[in-house]
């Protein structure tokens, strides 16, 4: 009986360590961002301004025992824009405050006659994804394309010549999907927001990009430790658009690259 007891005791011992043992996730250094920041960018559409987007970290929440950037991002087209092609669209993340990647991930889309509502719960721990669609496996530290943007905002691309990318790869629907970061050099560029430095890359995004319409995106960063997004072209169903940046705040650096 004695020794039955202390099998029980050893069992339940040993059962208790292996649930309480917690995953190692990396940490990743982050200078680019933080809670509070806040990006407008105005969408042109030609000589036309069409809508407004706007990117922002409003708060931290926890999620999975983790904390996390609560980020958004949201475009809208104005209403003399509406009657052609009315856009109403809002992504969420949950991006990990130390390993920078994400728990979970919203998108809501409407894009003149198309709906769509997708979310996933990334389970970093067991390496799976539950969507409104069905639960998948996922290599670890899979990215959406949300958390992407902002982690590549991390990257050193100092030491990089044009035409090299980095690696990322993005879940989205049902399955993950490569996404290389091409860097094209620098560039100074104008906007409202003033004049920056910039350094140039191109997402190769196969699917799950920011519109319904997949297409070449080219994004123009400050070349400085904010990364601050500054321009975005992109082709969407009815042709290409500009999205420039009109107004910051909250950034968590010093943006240097502003001349």
């Amino acid at each position: 009986m004695k020794n039955i007891i202390k099998y029980i005791m050893l069992f339940v011992f040993s059962t208790t360590i292996m649930f309480t043992q917690k995953k190692e996730f990396r940490e990743i250094e982050n200078n680019a961002f933080d809670v509070g920041e806040k990006l407008t960018f105005s969408i042109n559409y030609g000589p036309i301004t069409a809508g407004i987007a706007e990117m922002a970290i409003p708060s931290m929440k926890k999620i999975s025992g983790r904390e996390s950037y609560y980020i958004t991002f949201k475009v809208n087209t104005l209403p003399g824009f509406d009657t052609f092609y009315k856009v109403r669209d809002r992504y969420v993340t949950y991006l990990d405050k130390e390993g920078l990647f994400p728990w979970r991930f919203e998108q809501h889309i409407r894009e003149g006659g198309y709906k769509r509502d997708f979310s996933a719960f990334f389970d970093q721990r067991r390496g799976n994804a539950k969507t409104t669609e069905g639960s998948y496996e996922i290599p670890e530290y899979v990215n959406d394309i949300v958390s992407a943007f902002y982690l590549a905002r991390t990257f050193n691309f100092s030491d990089m010549k044009p035409g090299e990318s980095v690696h990322l790869e993005n879940f989205y629907k049902d399955q993950v999907f490569p996404l290389d970061v091409i860097y094209h050099g620098k560039e100074t560029i104008e906007v409202e927001a003033g004049t920056f430095d910039c350094i140039i890359l191109e997402p190769l995004v196969v699917e799950g990009g920011l519109f319904k319409s997949e297409g070449n995106i080219v994004v123009w960063l400050t070349d400085d430790e904010v990364r601050m997004p500054v321009k975005v072209k992109t082709k969407v169903v009815v042709g290409a658009i500009d999205a420039e940046l009109k107004a910051f705040e909250g950034l968590k650096g010093k943006l240097t690259a502003k001349k």
